[in-house]
């Protein structure tokens, strides 16, 4: 279970890295994170991270590929953890 936990720290730090990065980059009119990258990270783990940092930093909020493409991944990522403790508890 700690590897669990390790994993998604690590995930949920390299999703707010990339994210702040990005913004960064769009600052200064510089080489971008592709969107495609952004989501992959997302749905392994650091969908939360990612949202709440976009939202902090206002960061792709106007583009609804990641203003409802997060949190379907979210709800996606919730149901399959509930499904699987559900399952193991069985």
């Amino acid at each position: 279970m700690q590897y669990i936990w390790t994993y998604l720290a690590a995930i949920s730090l390299l999703a707010v890295i990339l994210t702040i990065r990005d913004k960064s980059a769009a600052k200064k009119y510089k080489w971008r994170i592709k969107e495609r990258t952004l989501l992959i990270v997302a749905a392994l783990g650091g969908s939360v991270a990612m949202f709440m940092t976009m939202r902090a930093i206002r960061h792709k909020t106007k583009r609804a590929k990641f203003m409802v493409g997060i949190p379907a991944i979210i709800v996606l990522q919730i149901a399959a953890a509930v499904a699987f403790i559900w399952w193991m508890a069985q």
